[in-house]
């Protein structure tokens, strides 16, 4: 559901700049007969799954806080589908993730890894830029001999979000936040989540 809610809205934002051919080729072009709504959705629901998953929201007001951070722009009036959506996330995570979270402690390699990203983000002074973020934590699964990259994002979404896929973890990052990311670091490097 997650995946088909955020292909959803990417056709939605490309239909006004495609061609009439291309318009006519988009599904929202017949799910809406001719007519798609705008989407309103500056986060994708995936990461919004994700961030109700870590920051126990009961509801879509337990999101916005970290919302506002990512966008501050966005509001649950201005954007009433991403509201829609928080809401939905929180109740989806509940309902279909949470009973089927399974968290794990790190391997020594990913240990080191995950203290090296615990340092960077300690003395991170760039901002919540997500790609700046997603760089530098490539760069940690690079220099931690990470042959194979997914297995370093695998590492961080079993150990920190009890999930083996999630999101791009610099966005994720920038919408949770740095200080709250160091908190969940730490807790995972503890072994408090895996117990």
């Amino acid at each position: 559901i997650p995946k088909a809610v955020d292909e959803y809205h990417q056709q939605l934002r490309a239909y006004p700049g495609q061609t009439p051919e291309q318009q006519l080729a988009n599904p929202v072009w017949h799910i809406h007969g001719g007519q798609p709504p705008v989407s309103d959705m500056v986060v994708p629901f995936a990461m919004l799954l994700n961030l109700a998953a870590v920051a126990g929201a009961k509801d879509a007001a337990g999101l916005w806080g970290f919302i506002r951070r990512y966008a501050p722009n966005a509001s649950p009036e201005t954007n009433p589908q991403l509201d829609q959506a928080a809401g939905f996330a929180v109740r989806y995570f509940a309902d279909f993730v949470a009973p089927k979270r399974v968290f794990r402690l790190p391997s020594d390699q990913e240990r080191a890894a995950m203290e090296d990203l615990v340092a960077r983000l300690s003395a991170w002074d760039g901002g919540h830029d997500a790609e700046a973020l997603q760089s530098m934590v490539f760069a940690v699964g690079k220099e931690h001999g990470f042959e194979n990259l997914r297995d370093w994002f695998k590492a961080l979404y079993e150990v920190l979000l009890g999930a083996s896929e999630g999101p791009r973890f610099g966005g994720f990052i920038a919408l949770y936040g740095i200080d709250e990311t160091l908190a969940l670091l730490r807790r995972g490097l503890s072994g408090a989540l895996a117990a």
